[in-house]
């Protein structure tokens, strides 16, 4: 069952690119008493998320949190190395990339997108969340294009 506004986003433990390499971090104390805007990508480096989606969240990060928001991250059915690479690639130092790399959090969330046809295998969906405090205000999943994970579409729930 997908995740909707009002529920509460699952505890799961995934992987973040750290100093270090990367880390565990829990979800549950990552969106714990802050808002957090999460974006999802199917994959990163993959042309539609790589030239229209994360630039827009790159490009209006200061506009996000101007809005009260606390932190914003990325997610994608990828390892925290491929994160951590395209967090570069793309200039995205305010946004926190999350490395779902076994698709927990994806299958936790009911966003699961089977992308074997091209190779890709299990991923998930485009979509972008509001959380207050863990709980979902606003939720967008886009079957074809960004229009309802957009960074200007956040802005706009915000």
């Amino acid at each position: 069952m997908t995740i909707s506004k009002g529920d509460r986003i699952p505890d799961v433990t995934i992987k973040t690119n750290g100093s270090q390499g990367p880390e565990d971090l829990s979800t549950g104390d990552f969106f714990a008493g802050r808002k957090v805007v999460l974006f999802a990508v199917p994959g990163a480096f993959t042309p539609g998320c790589s030239n229209t989606h994360m630039p827009g969240f790159v490009v209006r990060a200061d506009d996000i949190l101007a809005k009260g928001v606390d932190a914003i991250a990325c997610m994608a059915v990828n390892d925290a190395f491929v994160m951590g690479a395209w967090q570069k690639d793309q200039n995205a130092q305010q946004i926190t990339m999350l490395a779902d790399g076994n698709a927990e959090l994806t299958r936790a969330l009911g966003l699961e997108l089977d992308a074997s046809a091209g190779g890709m295998g299990m991923r998930c969906k485009r979509f972008a969340l509001i959380a207050n405090d863990g709980v979902v205000d606003y939720l967008g999943v886009d079957a074809k294009g960004v229009e309802q994970s957009s960074a200007e579409t956040i802005l706009e729930q915000l």
